[in-house]
């Protein structure tokens, strides 16, 4: 199942993509997606609905697929020629850092460079939403923690990240550097997370192409290894690496996002998204 959420930001409502494209309202069956469906089964009921029954959306606004996350985890150098163009050592265990929660965005909504940003870059994940409580689970066991998937574009300020002292955090938090969706895909639609096809293009020109199975660590190995260090609660979000063609990595000269750019962005079978990158504005950052 494709899950979706629409509508003005903060009062968005909840629907599911059909298998015929349409988008069918879910605001009669469950007032919001949010991480208690997770548990106890509650998502399996909304498989058992006809969605010929129910109302057919037009979207306007797509916002974060659900609501409830209580960590926004992010995994560094997760793709072996990633930290090859980043010239960084393949890490002999996960990188952990964090996103905050106030960065989550709709997968279109407005890129808002921060006051005095040069070096914004972009990076295309596969993200991975946590569907039960997980503490020590081994890394077999781990996909059955999983509620589904999808696609986060982990936009980062570089200098912030690298030059500004302590963790990359600084860099990773920033105001609308979270796009999440469009969809929520249950697990149940992605039997393999470790095959799946991604890119990232800038004004229509392809910049990153790569695919999930080139990871480092694997995400039954990442769920397993967060849990040894924190309890992964329903609905918290794990991003897990981007591939090569970051702009921090472009030869001979570095790429970074500028006012007017265009971000599209694509995971198989998770969608894609689209995002107009502005310089700093306030207003925009609560559209």
């Amino acid at each position: 199942m494709k899950l979706i959420r629409h509508g003005v930001k903060g009062s968005e409502k909840p629907a599911f993509v059909h298998t015929d494209g349409t988008v069918r309202d879910l605001s009669g069956i469950v007032d919001d997606i949010t991480s208690e469906l997770f548990v106890n089964g509650e998502l399996d009921k909304l498989l058992e609905v006809d969605p010929l029954e129910l109302p057919v959306v037009d979207l306007d606004r797509i916002g974060v697929p659900w609501v409830g996350a209580g960590k926004f985890i992010a995994i560094g150098l997760n793709y072996a020629d990633h930290a090859a163009e980043a010239n960084m050592p393949i890490p002999p265990e996960p990188i952990v850092f964090s996103k905050m929660l106030s960065c989550m965005s709709g997968c279109n909504d407005p890129v808002v460079l921060p006051k005095g940003s040069t070096k914004s870059d972009w990076e295309v994940e596969l993200g991975v939403v946590i569907g039960k409580r997980a503490r020590y689970v081994t890394e077999q066991d781990a996909l059955s923690y999983v509620a589904g998937y999808c696609i986060v574009n982990d936009l980062s300020e570089r200098e912030y990240q690298l030059e500004r002292g302590g963790t990359w955090d600084k860099g990773k938090g920033c105001d609308t550097f979270g796009p999440i969706g469009p969809w929520l895909v249950t697990k149940d639609e992605i039997t393999d997370p470790q095959n799946l096809h991604m890119w990232l293009d800038i004004n229509g020109n392809r910049e990153q192409v790569g695919n999930t199975k080139t990871m480092i660590f694997s995400v039954a190995h990442l769920i397993s290894y967060l849990s040894k260090f924190m309890t992964l609660e329903p609905g918290d979000l794990i991003t897990t690496g981007t591939p090569p063609g970051v702009g921090m990595g472009k030869k001979p000269f570095p790429r970074f996002l500028k006012p007017g750019d265009v971000i599209t962005l694509g995971i198989e079978r998770l969608g894609e998204q689209r995002q107009v990158v502005y310089e700093w504005d306030e207003k925009l950052i609560d559209i």
